[in-house]
């Protein structure tokens, strides 16, 4: 019985520890960049400024509660078993219709580490 007692307290903690939200975002328009895929509509590029005051907010977080926050990510990229990136596109990608790049577009990059946390967030124009 006291085993039985145990192990229930244990999965419920294991529940409750597993369960994400989403994160602070200062004053950053969830709204709109949920809505702005691929940055085609150019309302992510609104709140950039806001972006680089709190990216660093952001670091240690797992990648389900930076998709409750930010929504699902432009692109992923998988550069081996042990880290991957988030990609958030601030300019329109080669994704969005009628758009002819002179540039690489402007994004945000999460890495995330082996046990899918947030390692480092960077502002860019590069790919990893």
């Amino acid at each position: 019985m006291k085993n039985l007692v145990f192990v229930i307290a244990l999965l419920i903690f294991v529940w409750l520890s597993s369960c994400s939200s989403a994160v602070d975002a200062g004053k950053i328009n969830i709204e709109n960049w949920k809505s702005d895929r691929y940055g085609c509509k150019g309302l992510r590029m609104q709140d950039l400024e806001e972006f680089r005051i709190l990216k660093n907010q952001f670091l240690g977080i797992n990648n389900q509660a930076l998709i409750k926050t930010f929504g699902r990510p432009d692109r992923v990229e998988l550069v081996d078993k042990s880290q991957s990136f988030f990609f958030y596109f601030i300019e329109p990608s080669s994704d969005c219709e009628g758009t002819v790049q002179k540039k690489p577009p402007l994004r945000i990059l999460f890495r995330m580490n082996a046990l899918s946390k947030v390692s480092e967030v960077t502002i860019t124009d590069q790919n990893p």
